[in-house]
């Protein structure tokens, strides 16, 4: 059988919608003519393991999340083309409680479903491809989840071995791609073949955050260039469509080998006549794409060509809707819109569901999110203070305390008889959930008394693992001047200026425990969110030091992390695998479950560390979420007061410098 792996022929045409609802025909379905079909392209994105409207962290129900939602409608979504297909775009496997309790507490046996793909089963997907969160379990585990889907999975550049030199040669864990053999019906009603060719990307970057499971294992090519190897084939084998199902972000649109986010880049291959995009947590066409370069975020297109993102969690559902014309014996797109439908909104403040649950997907994982359920409420120890990060991200945390006492409890102990006994021990930990993407509700909130599974899974959102790198005091400034791009530079003298950067995550915000530190936000940025130099001479670590003495830049010491930093993840200046000392066979997640069970009472009280340099009748203003406004009065080195209602349901604050 060739790469394609053509699936049996049949029909799009959905059955009707439900009894006595109201369908809403896209213009496309009216406007077809003769020889002229609308097809829908239905997509799914960043799921991880959010079958259910369920926050297992905050143990309750959440109304912005869960495949079960964007399940309901999909039935009406169908209903208003007259040909449709449902994709997945990658990221369903790992991120939270419920996929790491099948990963790590119950596993897959022999005949097992994974709750995701049970979900997944019931909405008859056409397709998927892998995203980079697919690999955090292993490759073994990961194809064991695959074999349970009544769908199949296509990526094109992940290898088994070695790239060849013609990327068509390339000996693939998946098949690039699949091409449907499909009847669609046109505007006269008369059914015709079509070929519809779908083709999936992974970030190359998973040869470093998940080196662990893939070196020696496993390679990966370039998207572009993948896609420039098998596209044509594609159009040999008589795709009349071809879909390219990219777990990647929109990116750059200057070409550079292996980039994480290609999206765009991906757009100017030959052959390509839509993308469904993913990877960032956005929802594409939307107002966080105005103005980037190569997207109309008006007409829904990246690069020229029609695209979508549907949010994460199941927030979205990305929809592109083409209109074909017969050319001969192939299919030509003629037009496209795009959008990615909500199952909620928001109404002064608060949050109210567009959706129900869909009984069918709901039914399917009720063993699964009972056994979750149980799994998370297991208490491990207690705290004898709250444990929160709405203010994480303007001065010291108790959420990200912990997670360093945690690393270097666990550090010294791997470390104390070896050759780097002596050595000082530093962590460097980020706060996980910090509001921006997430929403105001997207933080970490754990009263003090007793701490369960869900508290612990809920303060490090990432089955990473321990690693420790070996550093210098440079190493250490510039670790901290990357960090410190997290903050817009500010006009001394000047009140309620913006402090934080939107587009620098806040997972790349590294504390680092074990030393005192300022931060002047007069100066500006050394270096970019994504780790490249913008100001050479500029210094916004001041006061930086060890023991209470300024820190010598030649000093040696280890500091404790996880592998996605250890490993390059963000870029951060001078950090790779080649400063690793020590790789740990534990997750981080089980450290610190480790340390509160020695522990008994963990107390957590940030030690104010580090805080902003003082500039004179100078403010600044940040968002977080409204319950911040329960804790803001504990927060230790600076001063923070209430500025009133941010936007989308965030609460304003401003810090006078």
């Amino acid at each position: 059988m060739s790469a394609s792996a053509s699936m049996s022929r049949r029909s799009f045409l959905a059955g009707s919608a439900a009894a006595g609802s109201l369908v809403l025909m896209h213009p496309f379905s009216a406007r077809a003519s003769v020889n002229q079909a609308h097809l829908r392209i239905m997509e799914t994105t960043d799921l991880h393991v959010h079958v259910l409207p369920y926050d297992y962290y905050a143990d309750k129900p959440n109304d912005t999340m869960g495949l079960a939602r964007t399940a309901s409608i999909i039935d009406a979504i169908r209903a208003e083309a007259t040909n449709s297909i449902l994709v997945d775009n990658g990221d369903f496997l790992q991120g939270n409680p419920m996929g790491d309790y099948i990963a790590y507490e119950r596993g897959m046996r022999e005949g097992d479903v994974h709750p995701v793909i049970k979900g997944m089963n019931t909405l008859g997907y056409d397709c998927s491809t892998l995203g980079n969160h697919e690999f955090n379990y292993g490759l073994d585990f990961m194809f064991k989840v695959l074999a349970g889907a009544n769908f199949p999975f296509v990526c094109a550049n992940l290898t088994k071995g070695d790239l060849a030199a013609n990327g068509r040669d390339d000996d693939l864990f998946l098949k690039p791609y699949v091409i449907l053999d499909r009847m669609v019906k046109d505007g006269s009603g008369k059914e015709l073949p079509i070929r519809v060719g779908l083709i999936g990307f992974v970030p190359p970057q998973i040869m470093s955050w998940d080196s662990k499971h893939l070196t020696g294992k496993a390679m990966t090519r370039d998207i572009v260039r993948a896609a420039e190897a098998w596209v044509p084939q594609m159009r040999e084998e008589g795709a009349d469509i071809v879909v390219a199902l990219s777990h990647s972000g929109v990116g750059p649109a200057q070409y550079a080998e292996n980039l994480e986010n290609a999206s765009l880049l991906l757009a100017g291959v030959e052959g390509i006549d839509a993308i469904v995009t993913g990877h960032s947590h956005l929802d594409f066409p939307g107002p966080k794409f105005e103005g980037i370069e190569g997207v109309d975020n008006a007409r829904g297109t990246i690069g020229g060509k029609p695209a979508v993102m549907g949010g994460f969690w199941g927030s979205h559902l990305g929809l592109i809707d083409l209109l074909l014309e017969r050319d001969g014996q192939s299919w030509v797109v003629v037009n496209a819109t795009s959008e990615a439908r909500p199952i909620f909104k928001r109404v002064e403040r608060q949050t109210e569901p567009l959706v129900e649950s869909k009984a069918e997907v709901e039914v399917a994982v009720r063993e699964d999110h009972e056994a979750t359920l149980k799994y998370v409420r297991t208490a491990v120890g207690k705290t004898s203070a709250p444990l929160h990060s709405y203010f994480a991200l303007v001065a010291d945390d108790p959420s990200v305390q912990i997670v360093s006492q945690a690393q270097i409890w666990y550090i010294t102990d791997m470390l104390k008889d070896g050759e780097y006994r002596d050595l000082p021990v530093l962590s460097a930990a980020a706060p996980f959930k910090a509001g921006g993407r997430g929403g105001p509700d997207y933080y970490t909130d754990v009263p003090a008394g007793d701490v369960a599974i869900k508290n612990v899974a809920d303060l490090y959102l990432y089955p990473n693992t321990v690693q420790a790198v070996l550093v210098s005091g440079a190493d250490v400034k510039e670790w901290l001047e990357m960090s410190a791009g997290i903050f817009n530079q500010v006009e001394p003298g000047k009140a309620d200026q913006p402090l934080l950067d939107p587009s620098f995550p806040s997972y790349n915000f590294d504390v680092i425990d074990g030393m005192t530190y300022r931060i002047d936000l007069s100066q500006p940025p050394k270096y970019s969110s994504k780790g490249e130099l913008l100001n050479a001479d500029a210094s916004r670590i001041v006061d930086l030091q060890f023991n209470g003495e300024a820190i010598d830049p030649a000093q040696k010491f280890i500091v404790a992390t996880n592998n996605y930093r250890a490993g390059g993840g963000g870029n951060f200046p001078g950090i790779g695998p080649d400063k690793v000392v020590f790789a740990a066979p534990d997750t981080n997640r089980d450290v610190i479950v480790r340390y509160i069970v020695e522990q008994g009472t963990i107390n957590p009280t940030a030690d104010a560390n580090w805080a902003f340099k003082q500039l004179p009748h100078t403010s600044v203003l940040f968002e977080t979420g409204p319950k911040g406004a329960e804790f803001v009065s504990s927060i230790k080195g600076v001063a923070i007061e209430s500025a009133g209602e941010g936007q989308e349901g965030f609460a304003l604050y401003r810090i006078t410098l």
